[in-house]
């Protein structure tokens, strides 16, 4: 005869005999103490049923502590699952091994992907799979994140996006930002300054509702800050004001039907501006050049050329300023 004993946790000891044709598999060991924060990842070897469950040969599950484990013969412990810390600006990217209801209530599909963003210790269950720890991107006023989605869904902010959808998030929106499982970051943008002396123009600007106005233009003066939003780009980049002294002129021509000031402008219009002055030339004008005055002797002249009726004529002895609809012109001399 042989007997068994074991000590719990109230020092009871439990005793059986060894009946005929029975013997002892393995040694007598103490019960298995799981801690907090840990859990014993079961499976279930033959069928039966529990105080709660019938369990079915695969099934799998988790033994959650703190507490006492008492072994069962239909029962293998797979392994010994660690919770996972959680830290702020942090999250944990899961993915599903098979159909289920997470801890928060919703079904997952079979390899679906979700954040658990919640700061603290979290434990896996079986039907999840740890894809990675995810750190958050820290927001500044000079930097922001370009994201793009990877399919539909409602972003953290409450905000439906599209697939294949851009966009940035800023300091404005978040100071840190953890990008979800459909959310590609593009890159890190820095933010446009500029000073009282410059200005820019942005092509094909985004509009209040978040679209690209292909074909559009927008002027930016400093001093100003800004982002350049998805799809937005510098015309000839950030360009200084136009400073003109008393015998300077910008020659001008009008992109576009537009009034200025009391004029009115029409499409390919000429005109010029004299200094001394700023200038700053609106999105419907383009510069065409920067025109000096020219200073002639009494021996000194030069020939001009009317660009509407192609008349030339000759000019000497004084200071001239081409008009909008003039220029110079060379005459061959003879020799």
């Amino acid at each position: 005869r042989s007997t068994l004993s074991s000590s719990s946790a109230a020092s009871d000891v439990y005793k059986r005999q060894l009946y005929p044709g029975e013997k002892l598999y393995g040694k007598v060991s103490p019960l298995q103490v799981v801690a907090p924060n840990t859990a014993l990842r079961l499976r279930c070897i033959r069928d039966f049923k529990d105080d709660k469950n019938d369990r079915v040969a695969g099934d799998e599950w988790l033994f959650e502590g703190p507490g006492t484990y008492i072994p069962r013969v239909e029962l293998q412990v797979v392994e010994i699952v660690k919770a996972i810390i959680i830290k702020p600006n942090q999250a944990l990217k899961l993915r599903a091994r098979k159909e289920f209801t997470d801890k928060s209530g919703v079904k997952r599909r079979a390899g679906e992907e979700w954040l658990v963003r919640e700061v603290g210790a979290y434990l896996p269950n079986v039907e999840e799979e740890v894809v990675q720890t995810l750190s958050a991107y820290v927001l500044t006023d000079k930097k922001a994140i370009h994201l793009q989605a990877t399919k539909t869904f409602t972003d953290v902010f409450g905000k439906e996006r599209k697939a294949g959808e851009e966009w940035l998030v800023t300091i404005d929106d978040a100071e840190t930002h953890i990008p979800d499982v459909y959310e590609n970051v593009i890159g890190e943008v820095k933010i446009t300054t500029l000073t009282s002396r410059q200005y820019a123009v942005v092509l094909d600007p985004v509009g209040e509702d978040g679209k690209p106005q292909m074909g559009r233009r927008v002027l930016k003066k400093g001093e100003a800050v800004f982002f350049l939003r998805p799809g937005e780009r510098l015309e000839s980049g950030i360009q200084s004001v136009h400073v003109l002294d008393s015998d300077e002129a910008l020659l001008l021509r009008a992109r576009e039907a537009f009034k200025d000031e009391s004029t009115e402008r029409k499409p390919g219009d000429r005109w010029m501006i004299y200094g001394p002055c700023d200038y700053v030339p609106p999105v419907q004008v383009e510069i065409l050049e920067k025109r000096k005055a020219i200073a002639l002797d009494e021996n000194e002249g030069i020939y001009i050329r009317d660009l509407k009726t192609g008349k030339v004529r000759s000019v000497s002895g004084q200071t001239y300023m081409l008009s909008p609809y003039e220029e110079l012109w060379e005459k061959d001399l003879p020799s």
